[in-house]
């Protein structure tokens, strides 16, 4: 199986929380690749966003906005 995963950096150390599938593996191979494409980074951060509270209660407040007036028409 391939994982592919974006992580920050914090006191050149990376922590990787692999997913559910790998957890009776022994070895994996780590690729360490620098070039991170804008296209990548900004879809693992989107995943990322899914998890956030504070990026959810944005878009609730949002949809709320927009419940609002979802009835009115021109």
């Amino acid at each position: 199986m391939t994982y592919k995963i974006i992580c920050p950096v914090k006191n050149n150390q990376v922590i990787v929380t692999l997913p559910w599938d790998f957890k009776d593996k022994e070895l994996v191979t780590i690729y360490v690749d620098d070039e991170v494409d804008t296209k990548s980074w900004k879809l693992e951060t989107l995943k990322m966003a899914l998890n956030d509270p504070l990026f959810l209660a944005d878009i609730k407040e949002i949809q709320q906005d927009f419940d609002s007036i979802d009835h009115e028409t021109i």
